[in-house]
């Protein structure tokens, strides 16, 4: 991933046991200086593309696909406003199973909620849309039949529940190809430390020494 190579440095002060002198100083990356997207550009939904994440692909094969470079992965990930990948990119198919099991163990295939199935009338008019969660003993008047209710009812098991929830990472929207160019352009002027009095160059500042401000 290039990402941290985008990043600015910054000379932080030595606090390690074995540093011989108050003005040693250790060379990070700034971590602080995060990379985004312009928040302009966040909105501009012509910009991005909805992109539908297939079973075990990751962020650097997405790039490899969209922008025929794998290094371009960070991009996938923060234009689809991704800040954490373990727990916001959705698992293999494989892995859902393996982490359900984990967590359910033998009750895998247990309920774990109940959700309303769609109910139409005669006339194809909506009574009851699906997916909303309610009791298993739910009902409503039957539509069709005067004095009669439905159960429009379904269990939703544990397995079920943890693929769903999986399954709707999967969307996300990507920067456009022809719009990469201008966004690395952006980033890279972000990424620009202004003139202050921690600057040494445009990629470098220096923190203060409290040891020589502290003795």
């Amino acid at each position: 991933m290039s990402y941290f190579r985008e990043i600015p440095n910054l000379e932080y002060q030595s606090f390690l046991s074995d540093s011989n002198g108050s003005d040693r100083y250790l060379l990070v990356k700034n971590l602080f200086k995060r990379i985004k997207l312009r928040d302009d550009l966040q909105n501009v939904f012509t910009l991005f593309d909805k992109y539908q994440i297939v079973d075990g692909a990751r962020p650097e094969t997405v790039a490899n696909e969209i922008y025929g470079s794998e290094e371009y992965d960070w991009i996938v990930i923060i234009s689809s406003g991704i800040t954490n990948v373990r727990d916001e990119w959705p698992l293999s198919d494989r892995q859902v199973y393996d982490y359900s099991l984990n967590v359910y163990g033998d009750q895998l295939n247990n309920i774990h909620h109940y959700e309303t199935t769609e109910v139409k009338d005669e006339d194809g008019r909506l009574i009851m849309p699906a997916g909303k969660i309610v009791d298993s003993n739910f009902t409503i008047p039957d539509p069709d039949v005067d004095g009669l209710t439905k159960n429009p009812v379904t269990g939703i098991t544990n397995y079920e529940y943890e693929v769903r929830k999986n399954n709707e990472k999967r969307g996300i929207y990507i920067l456009k190809p022809r719009y990469l160019q201008n966004a690395l352009v952006d980033i890279k002027k972000a990424m620009i430390y202004d003139r202050s009095s921690q600057y040494i160059n445009n990629r470098l500042i220096k923190t203060e020494n409290t040891r020589k401000i502290n003795p």
